[in-house]
């Protein structure tokens, strides 16, 4: 791609930034966003950590994640994006103000998007967990556990770059073993599939299990959009209705952005 050459989209869908915690990588969100230009911008779910920001010694915000909503207010400004901020189970302070319209920011539960000639159920997917939805404690114990992971990996894999190796991340490998294996008991993509059906969608955008996937599932498409924690990965739709994942590590930036 040209380095000057901004990317356009119809749809650009980002989950689990978890803005607070200070492992969130809310600079390099904040650069993907800054580098495009889209008509519809979905933060879907745990955008804000707000079980981070409760804990004092955790909790994290300065001028990045300012920054990160500045971009956002620029893209509506220049491009007239509208902006679809949906609930996760970090961010659940929303459920006292949801559904909310102010502009072209709209907060919601969930929502159905009709784009392409397709219709897709799109929700951060918490509720399908049987683990976060019925027992919040674990879930909360499993996200200091995460936390604990992520700082050791902090350190491992600076004795890593000493030593010439690349980055590898165990705590990602940990976390992924325990969502699948949560995912396989509480049936998570499928019950989202058969969701979506039953709303008469074609397909399911959603997060939450922080593993970006684009696959069918008995005729419904699932996509996930992963997280800005250890990944970086996005979806977005062209023009045309066709979506892919797209990874920072791949991505490409303009020479100036917002």
């Amino acid at each position: 791609m040209d380095m000057k050459e901004r990317k356009a989209y119809r749809t650009v869908v980002l989950s689990d930034i978890h803005l607070g915690s200070k492992y969130s990588k809310v600079v390099e969100a904040g650069d993907f966003l800054s580098s495009v230009d889209c008509d519809r911008l979905i933060l879907n779910g745990d955008t804000i950590d707000g079980w981070q920001l409760q804990k004092n010694d955790n909790a994290f915000w300065g001028a990045d994640q300012s920054r990160f909503f500045r971009i956002i207010m620029k893209m509506v400004e220049r491009h007239g994006t509208e902006v679809n901020f949906l609930r996760g189970n970090h961010d659940d302070f929303l459920d006292k103000i949801i559904p909310m319209t102010m502009g072209k920011l709209n907060i919601l539960k969930d929502m159905i998007l009709e784009t392409g000639g397709k219709k897709f159920f799109v929700t951060h997917g918490d509720v399908f967990d049987s683990i976060t939805s019925n027992m919040k404690w674990v879930a909360k114990l499993g996200d200091v556990m995460y936390n604990f992971l992520l700082k050791i990996n902090v350190m491992y894999n600076r004795i890593q770059s000493w030593r010439g190796r690349p980055y590898y991340s165990f705590s990602q490998a940990i976390k992924n073993k325990v969502k699948k294996a949560v995912s396989n008991a509480s049936d998570f993509d499928t019950m989202l599939t058969d969701m979506a059906r039953t709303k008469g969608c074609q397909g399911v955008i959603c997060g939450h299990i922080h593993r970006p996937e684009d696959r069918i599932i008995d005729g419904i498409r699932y996509l996930n959009s992963g997280d800005w924690v250890e990944t970086m990965s996005a979806l977005v739709e062209d023009f045309d209705g066709s979506w892919k994942i797209l990874y920072y590590k791949d991505m490409q930036f303009p020479e100036s952005g917002f």
